[in-house]
């Protein structure tokens, strides 16, 4: 646990390639060692973060979604339980924006976390709901309405992050901004 929250913090401050295995173990209290047997290395530390946070989220999604009256429902509670729980940990906001689906070193590959994967098919499966009780349009493919979906709630609480931080104080991307844009994106999906 000491290794994960050390990784993840030194991760989110300076970023997946400038962050060493000694500086995270020397955070944690631990060695060099001790990261390597138990996660292989940097990459499956930061894996390990990624699944360990997917798996608190994905753990309260069907809860959350199970009396949504509509599928185009199930998606705004979805991605609000997304965007808020990034709000709560901006650490781990950093690392899914900006470290996640990054190609690592000379591999063409993104690897994707088995939590975020999870996720997805949650999510995937409210906007075949959607499609099938008619709360989204039929005439565009789901998998372009999930990334456009995805990637409005993903854009805006990246430009939060930017501009806290840049120091901007002053910046409009509050929760109540952001769930009130992504809510008309996700209802100008709705079949015309």
């Amino acid at each position: 646990m000491r290794l994960l929250n050390a990784g993840k913090m030194l991760f989110a401050k300076s970023g997946y390639e400038q962050t060493s295995t000694a500086a995270i173990a020397r955070e944690s209290g631990s060695s060099e060692s001790q990261l390597i047997r138990y996660f292989g290395g940097k990459a499956g530390l930061l894996e390990a973060i990624f699944n360990e946070s997917w798996t608190a989220l994905n753990g309260i999604v069907e809860q959350y979604i199970a009396d949504a009256k509509h599928g185009r429902e199930a998606i705004l509670r979805l991605l609000t339980l997304m965007i808020r729980a990034f709000n709560r940990d901006h650490d781990i906001a950093f690392l899914f924006l900006f470290e996640g689906r990054r190609m690592r070193g000379h591999s063409p590959e993104v690897v994707l976390s088995k939590g975020f994967t999870q996720f997805m098919s949650v999510v995937n499966a409210q906007i075949e709901r959607g499609r099938e009780d008619g709360s989204f349009r039929k005439d565009i493919d789901p998998r372009v309405l999930s990334s456009a979906m995805l990637g409005s709630a993903e854009g805006m609480v990246r430009d939060r992050i930017i501009c806290e931080r840049s120091g901007d104080t002053t910046h409009p991307f509050t929760d109540e901004t952001v769930l009130a844009a992504f809510e008309a994106v996700v209802n100008g999906m709705a079949p015309q």
